[in-house]
């Protein structure tokens, strides 16, 4: 793992998404993460020796425009109150776009409109398919005193950069599955590129639309 990062300040937080939950959270800032971002931790409820842990990358347009292209936003939703009634922590982490940044998403965004799959678009731009490290997101666990823990995570590249970084993932907790007639393409692409273990509902024909 890289340097040690060091808590920076724990502030309380009433968090509200949506109309009907509210969780109290508390924010954990960090010095020293290795790369230099300024990734949140929230922790929720009451976390055990093997706290639920989800690290969710931001998605601005997921998270707060409710964009219905990927299923960011419902499992931000998800993670809050499951991980509020297990007790644990939400790992806010600022990799737009898998890592490639706002503006080169949504430039992915038009080629995907013209045919071609999330990582496909990433590809054609130049720009990796997954541009995201986690080695700040074990740097945060470790500084909040967590070794152990149960991941909420449909990717198994999450759980396995957190073990090649010495963190023992006990369990990897799937999320639902939000898919609808516009983000079911995406859907897909993380099952066929990346091996992200989801099964998508019946009624979703291959060309991506409701069958």
């Amino acid at each position: 793992m890289a340097t040690v990062a060091e808590v920076r300040t724990r502030v309380r937080i009433p968090l509200r998404l949506g109309d009907d939950l509210s969780v109290d959270a508390e924010a954990v800032t960090f010095h020293g993460l290795a790369d230099g971002l300024e990734h949140l931790a929230f922790v929720l409820g009451e976390p055990g020796p093997v706290p639920l842990v989800r690290m969710h990358s931001e998605c601005l347009t997921g998270d707060v425009f409710g964009s219905a292209r990927c299923d960011c936003g419902p499992q931000l939703r998800e993670s809050v109150a499951r991980i509020s009634e297990t007790g644990g922590y939400l790992l806010y982490l600022r990799q737009e776009g898998r890592g490639i940044g706002l503006y080169n998403k949504l430039d992915a965004y038009a080629l995907q409109d013209g045919g071609l799959d999330t990582y496909e678009a990433n590809a054609a731009l130049g720009l990796p398919e997954d541009a995201r490290d986690y080695t700040a997101a074990a740097q945060m666990l470790t500084a909040l005193g967590v070794r152990r823990l149960d991941l909420l995570s449909n990717n198994p590249d999450k759980a396995a950069q957190l073990t090649a970084h010495g963190l023992d993932v006990r369990d990897r907790v799937p999320t639902g599955v939000f898919a609808t007639e516009t983000n079911v393409r995406y859907l897909r692409a993380k099952v066929e590129h990346t091996g992200h273990n989801l099964v998508l509902p019946a009624g979703f024909g291959h060309a991506g639309l409701a069958s």
